[in-house]
């Protein structure tokens, strides 16, 4: 398998963030983390540590959006978080609409703890299913 054929996924949020990797051959992903953050500023060495080990072509970001498919204050946080990814790895990087990633990946949990991995895997595979 080629590096070029890893994608990264985050699940933003201003505590904590999801990531997942997936590949768009299998259009399968994983959970791989979750990154603590502090009003939603990652400590940026644990992301630059899991992108050198993964080595990923692309980065997936989940944006929430509201109900009526406009953007909430959240989704702004989640696009400026984005454009820092970009800004600092150099990787490109991908928005898709992340409603109700939260709440299947609470059905797809088989524990009561942290889901944000999940959701990120969830956010992940949607972008991965609607790529040619």
């Amino acid at each position: 398998m080629s590096n070029g054929d890893i994608i990264m996924g985050f699940d933003y949020g201003t505590r904590k963030i999801g990531v997942a990797t997936g590949q768009l051959i299998t259009r399968t992903a994983n959970p791989i983390a979750i990154v603590p953050a502090k009003d939603g500023i990652p400590n940026w060495a644990d992301i630059e540590k899991l992108i050198k080990e993964w080595k990923p072509s692309q980065l997936v970001v989940g944006l929430p959006l509201n109900m009526d498919g406009s953007e909430s204050e959240m989704s702004i946080r989640a696009l400026k978080f984005a454009r820092r990814l970009t800004g600092r790895f150099n990787l490109p990087h991908h928005t898709i609409d992340e409603r109700l990633s939260t709440r299947e990946a609470r059905e797809q949990s088989t524990t009561s703890g942290q889901i944000d991995d999940i959701a990120a895997k969830i956010i992940l595979e949607s972008w991965l299913s609607i790529q040619p």
